[in-house]
């Protein structure tokens, strides 16, 4: 089962790499298309929001997302031609995805290592898949007690997740919707 899901954690890895490299690489000729528009551009904007913003006064402008552009493109260009061959754009893929693929595993050790040791037991990774109760994910630091900031977050983060479970009364959810309880903490 283990083996399962890390092979299909790499695989959508490598696909979405390889969906980023495209959108990158064809919004990259056309001036700031697809940049804040909420599409893949947008997501990759925020992620490399801080090293785009060259002046660092916490706005991008059209000439920072220009030279941002250029120099991954200047990176990937391994020969230096002006032109990407299927070589470095995999290269690339690959850079990218190992960076993905390093923070995802980072955050399931967070996550899931229950003592603390830096590293998943079997055990610890066999609780992946579970289901979490709404008080469990509430419980960010894994205490077994919710702080006022845990609750606040709880709620931030569930908040308007949509119906059916996530976010405005359906079944699992954190909270009701429109600023009502949590479900297990509402009596009514």
């Amino acid at each position: 089962m283990t083996k399962r899901i890390l092979t299909a954690l790499a695989i959508a890895g490598l696909a979405s790499a390889g969906l980023a490299t495209a959108v990158m690489a064809d919004k990259g000729g056309r001036g700031g298309e697809g940049w804040g528009q909420g599409g893949p551009g947008g997501a990759m904007m925020l992620q490399h929001f801080d090293e785009m913003d060259a002046d660092k006064d916490g706005k991008l402008t059209e000439a920072e997302i220009a030279a941002f552009r250029a120099a991954r493109f200047a990176a990937a260009d391994a020969d230096g031609n002006g032109s990407l061959s299927a070589e470095e754009l995999a290269a690339m893929q690959m850079q990218q995805m190992q960076g993905r693929m390093a923070d995802r595993a980072k955050m399931m050790i967070e996550r899931l290592d229950a003592n603390a040791d830096g590293q998943l037991s079997a055990e610890e990774l066999a609780e992946m898949g579970k289901p979490q109760t709404p008080f469990q994910r509430a419980d960010a630091d894994g205490d077994g007690a919710i702080s006022k900031a845990e609750a606040e977050g709880a709620m931030q983060k569930f908040a308007g997740r949509g119906k059916h479970g996530r976010g405005e009364g359906g079944h699992g959810g954190m909270g009701r919707g429109q600023g009502k309880g949590w479900w297990w903490m509402d009596a009514n």
